[in-house]
């Protein structure tokens, strides 16, 4: 939840491609935590020319509801919140991993192949971008120097380096998950490299992405739009139960996949979205590819494994408990460390 109230005064000095951190730098904008109790919540305030103008954003990225001129009310939303409450009945209400198993074996791939060539065709784009220039920290390309060119290297290093080339500022666009541009590149690229590493038919290919996609949002479910719970963790849980997939995994070996993921990686945090996330995705992509080359050599996590319990289905609802209630404290932590409180 990011409450922020900022000035900015326009100015010969002024450059429009400044980014935040040079704004804040050079004294043009201020920022500060809002008082609200609403999961996400933004006020911006600007002067400039002799003229004030507001906007307010809440509960969703693009759910503008208020707009104001030198004071003047333009544009104001009778009720504030527009969209379905957490707590209500949604469509993700009912996926659960047998069913997306069964949708991504026998769906007319007709009627969703548009979407999944703009998935593959936008995400590889960035992805190759964020290899050959340079972006944030380089994470994928480091991967890629350091540690070979082997499948299992290229997977992660590509993820990564679709998300240093978005968080450093790269105008490619990106087909979306959850929400989510890093989210949608990380459950999508893993699946084109191992799908182009095996010569899996193009439709075979498409079927894995439609599993990942799908499990990435079922990881959403129970966590909400918002959390400190990284969202590369779920999907990268979508993109080893992809990769499962493309090899001919049934729903024991997903599910155990899914599984093994959660028990490692489900304590990384979302501290916003910036540089560091490209690491993150390559240590959650990393996790993905164990757990499922664990569950191919007879290992797994059980029941009772810290919050691992029976049955994935089980096990996915107790980290979006996690994710959801046990980290409202951690989020606003993280907020008020972020504005300097």
């Amino acid at each position: 939840r990011v409450g922020a109230g900022v000035e900015a005064q326009a100015g010969p000095d002024l450059q429009v491609a400044a980014g935040p951190r040079q704004l804040l730098a050079g004294g043009i904008c201020t920022e500060e935590l809002l008082d609200t109790t609403a999961r996400l919540h933004i006020v911006i305030r600007m002067e400039g020319a002799g003229h004030t103008s507001l906007a307010e954003i809440r509960d969703e990225h693009t759910n503008v509801i208020r707009i104001e001129r030198d004071g003047e009310v333009l544009f104001q939303k009778e009720e504030p919140v527009q969209t379905v409450a957490e707590d209500e009945k949604s469509d993700l209400d009912e996926l659960n991993l047998a069913d997306i198993l069964e949708f991504a074996n026998t769906v007319d791939l007709a009627e969703v192949r548009p979407t999944l060539e703009r998935q593959v065709e936008y995400n590889v784009r960035i992805a190759q971008e964020g290899l050959t220039h340079v972006y944030g920290g380089r994470v994928g390309s480091t991967l890629m120097r350091h540690y070979g060119d082997d499948v299992r290297i290229r997977a992660r290093a590509m993820a990564a380096a679709g998300s240093d080339a978005r968080m450093g500022g790269c105008v490619l666009p990106v087909v979306i998950n959850s929400g989510s541009g890093n989210q949608g590149i990380t459950c999508s690229v893993p699946i084109v490299v191992y799908a182009r590493y095996l010569n899996a038919p193009e439709d075979t290919m498409y079927r894995a992405l439609i599993v990942s996609n799908l499990v990435a949002l079922l990881q959403k479910r129970g966590i909400g739009r918002l959390s400190a719970f990284c969202g590369a963790v779920c999907a990268a849980c979508g993109s080893g139960a992809g990769i499962t997939y493309l090899h001919g995994g049934d729903y024991e070996t997903i599910g155990r996949t899914i599984t093994n993921t959660l028990a490692n990686v489900s304590g990384i945090v979302c501290d916003g979205a910036k540089g560091s996330c490209a690491a993150k995705i390559a240590a959650a992509v990393d996790a993905g590819l164990l757990g499922y080359n664990m569950y191919l050599r007879g290992q797994q996590f059980y029941g009772g494994d810290g919050i691992v319990t029976k049955g994935v289905e089980e096990t996915i609802k107790n980290v979006g408990r996690l994710g959801k209630d046990g980290m409202q404290q951690t989020n606003e932590e993280i907020i008020r460390i972020m504005v300097g409180q």
